[in-house]
């Protein structure tokens, strides 16, 4: 079986970087990790990578005149590491119009609410500042518009009482673990 190449873009922890990493291990899944690329040179997602020895580099967008030329630079290290499919994995950065164009049907994004609720950087504390009765996860393919594409996956999480935005994204990242790498299997063709 030919493998799909996956780049997976991040700032930050990368939990569900992590969580594909360990579905790319199992012999019989249909992709495995050949780049991560990082905003934040301090992301511990680098480390991680870095650790399953998966190529690692820190793009950072304040060293770029324009949101084009970063992803530019984001392109460039995409394509010479041959990526087929870009994850989304607590990439904190909006991507321009022509980078999701060059790559439509080919980005995923994880985010922590049953979209279309709960769009943007703040899902956890919206959902429970609304008082819902459960929020949850969804991965989504990435269109122009933030956190509107195409859903693939959605997974619910209950709201428990005296849930925190701690306690509730710790059980939303649970999910997300659970599901980001299904979502992946879903578009790469049998």
């Amino acid at each position: 079986m030919t493998k799909k190449k996956i780049g997976v873009l991040i700032s930050g922890n990368g939990s569900n970087l992590q969580a594909l990493i360990d579905a790319c291990t199992k012999a019989d899944y249909p992709a495995s990790i050949s780049v991560v690329i990082s905003n934040k040179a301090d992301a511990y997602g680098v480390n991680r990578a870095r650790e399953h020895g998966i190529p690692a580099h820190i793009i950072r967008h304040e060293d770029y005149a324009t949101r084009d030329a970063f992803d530019d630079a984001m392109q460039e290290m995409l394509l010479h590491h041959s990526v087929d499919i870009i994850c989304l994995a607590g990439f904190m950065r909006l991507l321009s119009p022509v980078f999701v164009a060059r790559w439509r049907g080919r980005i995923l994004n994880i985010h922590p609410s049953l979209l279309p609720q709960f769009k943007g950087a703040t899902a956890v504390r919206d959902a429970l500042a609304a008082g819902v009765k459960e929020t949850g996860c969804t991965v989504h393919l990435v269109t122009d518009e933030v956190d509107a594409g195409p859903i693939l996956l959605q997974a619910r999480v209950p709201m428990l009482p005296g849930d925190t935005e701690e306690s509730l994204r710790e059980r939303i990242h649970e999910q997300e673990h659970r599901i980001y790498p299904e979502a992946v299997k879903m578009i790469i063709p049998a």
